[in-house]
C-alpha cells in the first residue's frame, strides 16, 4: 500500500452506508477497513461500547497508514430493553430481533472516533427509533431480501425497513451508522474545513 497516494482522510470501515454518508462532505477519502478483532469493554453499556469499538478501529487503521492521516472509525449497536442487538448471526436471529422491535421504540447508538497524530476524539450519539407493528409475513419477506443480515438490529433504515419506522428522535444519520453532526464537529476540531 503506497501511503503517499492515500488521501489525508481515511475511513476505517467497509460499510457502503458510511462511505456514502462521508462523501456528503465532498472531501477525498480512502477506505481502509479495520481488520482486528473487536474487543468490547467488559460491562460497558451500548454507548460506551460503540465509542470504544470505534476508537479501536480508528487506532488500528491509523497504525497502518501512519502520521499525516486523519482516520475515522465508527460502530453501531441497537439497544432494546437493555439488550444489545448487533448484526444477526442467521435468519432466525434476524426474525427474533425484528419481532422484538415490532410496535416498540428502541435506541440506536453509534460511536465515532477520529485519530490523527497524537490526538484522538471519541464520542457517541443516541437516536430513538419507533417501529410500527409488523406481521410475521412482513418480517419474513424483509429477511428474504437479505438486507437485514449485515446490520445492527437486523434492519437498514435507509432501505426497505424505512417502511417499518413510524418516527425517530435524534440524528437521522446516526441510525445509518455515522452521526454526521458529531463527526463534523470532530473533523473541524482536527482542522478539517467542511464548508
Amino acid at each position: 500500500m503506497d501511503m503517499e497516494r492515500i488521501p489525508t482522510l481515511v475511513l476505517a470501515s467497509a460499510s457502503p452506508r458510511r462511505q456514502e454518508l462521508l462523501s456528503i462532505f465532498s472531501l477525498p477519502f480512502a477506505v481502509i477497513p479495520a481488520r482486528g478483532e473487536e474487543r468490547p469493554p467488559a460491562g460497558a453499556g451500548c454507548a460506551d461500547t460503540t465509542a470504544a469499538l470505534a476508537e479501536q478501529k480508528a487506532r488500528e487503521v491509523f497504525e497502518r497508514v501512519g502520521p499525516g492521516h486523519i482516520v475515522i472509525g465508527s460502530d453501531t449497536l441497537v439497544e432494546l430493553d437493555g439488550r444489545k442487538l448487533g448484526k444477526p448471526r442467521d435468519e432466525d436471529e434476524a426474525f427474533a430481533m425484528l419481532r422484538a422491535l415490532s410496535g416498540r421504540g428502541h435506541r440506536v447508538y453509534s460511536g465515532v472516533s477520529v485519530v490523527s497524530g497524537d490526538r484522538t476524539l471519541t464520542g457517541w450519539e443516541e437516536t430513538r427509533v419507533f417501529f410500527r407493528e409488523l406481521s410475521d409475513g412482513e418480517i419474513r419477506a424483509y429477511i428474504r431480501t437479505g438486507e437485514p443480515m449485515d446490520k445492527a438490529g437486523a434492519y437498514g433504515y435507509q432501505g426497505r425497513a424505512s417502511l417499518f419506522v413510524e418516527k425517530i428522535e435524534g440524528d437521522f444519520f446516526n441510525v445509518m451508522g455515522l452521526p454526521l453532526c458529531r463527526l463534523g464537529q470532530m473533523l473541524r476540531e482536527m482542522g478539517v474545513e467542511l464548508l
